[in-house]
């Protein structure tokens, strides 16, 4: 492990007067120490008040650019210790490679390119983060009364916790549930892994192709046998899912991912009627269900469920913070019963400090504003980038799935691989994202497509790394 006082020789500058916020000018700064090799793995940051004390800034500031940092996984918190800089994993690459024989090996990029633009789509907009109310709500579940806070707690997680998720689901997507049938776990893939147990790893599972393939790994690892079930224009192809041995269903119908379309409400009656038919379940992650642009919502699959066969899974990661690993789940009875016979034995995996927190910020009403806050500023944003897509690229690339989410792909008209598409853009200093990696060995997309996050960029950023692209891809 090494020592992170050094960092504060280097020399960094900030300008107060520069359009870039200070704590994305502190972030940019950091990554590309990082990105470029000086900052190694293991080196310790300093810590939030040193650094603000050290450049004459609030520790606010510091403290979002250390959780953008966190949340791209540059670095790393260990708890009393402090925050370390990562090993460059795959996540990290322009790219992440997908081991299949159909997919090709992409060139190694030049590593003397700073990242000008991430358009990750597993970044939020941390400046709009309530920091001053959630440390308030921290320090109030801190109080010497809530000493119960320091134990354990209930398996299942704190009850006036679920009790403000079955009401807030209800309200908002649908969903008919006590707070006893609710779970909340640490993460979407701690929920996949936990319900395999559950449902059984003898059953054949069926997910969406192209899909979500950190779910999909989480399968594998179970060694359950998976089928991968290609789409259509309004999602999971039922002909295909009736003729499989699939007796699991893994979907997203809000927001289908990668592909963004929303399923209608005619085939989600029909996806019911497969599953109460065949003694099936369907499993239903409400990806990015919160965020949703055009129309009207359309109730979940859990709401319209009347024999009990859809686990609904949601998480806080999108619409709060990524860091915070919040997720739940929603069991139909038959489950419910079974977990409590056979898997309560297993410990809540969430720190109750952050439940509390995370309790009273629903509770109090500071929920629902952040969350429409959002949905305000993520709809401004995709407006800002299709606005530029259709001025800078024209009848060059094709938009897919607006709708709804945090991301767009972005089919391009040209020569290019998805490899050189990729390599192209970090030439640049732009970052955009595969989509072949989300397809099953089996198959992969027709026609090269990147994926383009916007909900951790600003405006000016999106402006400069669509301008860039152009360039990179050479769309006169």
């Amino acid at each position: 492990m090494k020592e992170g006082k050094n960092i504060l020789e280097i020399t960094v500058t900030l300008n107060p007067d520069h359009a870039e916020p200070l704590y994305l000018q502190l972030y940019s700064f950091f990554k590309k120490e990082m990105v470029e090799g000086r900052l190694t793995p293991e080196t310790k940051l300093p810590s939030k008040r040193k650094l603000s004390i050290h450049l004459g800034i609030s520790q606010t500031t510091v403290e979002t650019a250390y959780q953008q940092l966190i949340a791209e996984g540059y670095v790393r918190s260990e708890p009393r210790k402090g925050l370390f800089v990562t090993e460059l994993e795959m996540d990290m690459l322009p790219f992440e490679t997908a081991h299949t024989e159909n997919c090709e090996s992409p060139q190694k990029v030049p590593k003397a390119n700073p990242i000008k633009v991430d358009f990750g789509h597993g970044n939020i907009a941390l400046n709009e983060f309530p920091f001053t109310t959630w440390r308030k709500l921290t320090v109030q579940s801190l109080y010497e009364d809530e000493c119960h806070l320091l134990l354990s707690g209930e398996r299942q997680g704190d009850f006036p916790l679920r009790v403000e998720i079955a009401k807030y689901l209800y309200q908002s997507r649908g969903v008919r549930c006590e707070p006893d049938q609710i779970l909340i776990g640490a993460g979407t893939q701690y929920m996949v892994t936990f319900l395999t147990m559950l449902i059984g790893r003898e059953r054949v599972y069926a997910m969406e192709n192209p899909g979500f393939h950190r779910s999909r790994e989480a399968f594998k690892d179970q060694g359950v046998k998976l089928l991968g079930i290609n789409l259509d224009q309004d999602g999971i192809k039922m002909e295909d899912l009736w003729n499989s041995e699939a007796t699991v269903a893994y979907v997203t119908p809000s927001h289908q991912f990668p592909l963004g379309m929303v399923m209608p409400i005619s085939r989600r009656m029909e996806l019911l009627k497969w599953a109460t038919e065949t003694g099936s379940y369907i499993i239903e992650d409400d990806y990015d269900g919160e965020f949703r642009h055009t129309g009207r919502p359309i109730p979940s699959l859990q709401g319209l469920d009347h024999q009990g066969r859809v686990i609904y899974l949601g998480t806080f990661s999108k619409s709060l913070i990524p860091s915070l690993r919040i997720s739940y789940m929603v069991l139909p009875t038959p489950l419910l019963s079974r977990y409590q016979n056979r898997f309560s034995i297993y410990k809540q995996t969430v720190s109750r400090l952050h439940q509390q927190t995370l309790y009273l910020f629903m509770k109090e009403g500071h929920w629902s504003r952040h969350l429409q806050k959002m949905r305000t500023t993520y709809r401004r944003k995709q407006s800002t980038l299709l606005s530029l897509i259709t001025e800078k690229f024209g009848k060059h690339v094709t938009v897919i799935g607006v709708d709804s989410g945090l991301h767009i792909l972005l089919e391009v008209h040209n020569t290019m691989t998805e490899s050189e598409l990729l390599i192209h853009a970090e030439k640049v200093g732009v970052r955009v994202y595969p989509t072949s990696v989300y397809y099953d060995s089996n198959s992969q997309p027709l026609k090269p497509k990147v994926l383009i996050g916007y909900g951790g960029v600003t405006e000016r950023e999106i402006h400069i790394g669509i301008n860039l692209l152009k360039t990179a891809w050479e769309l006169f």
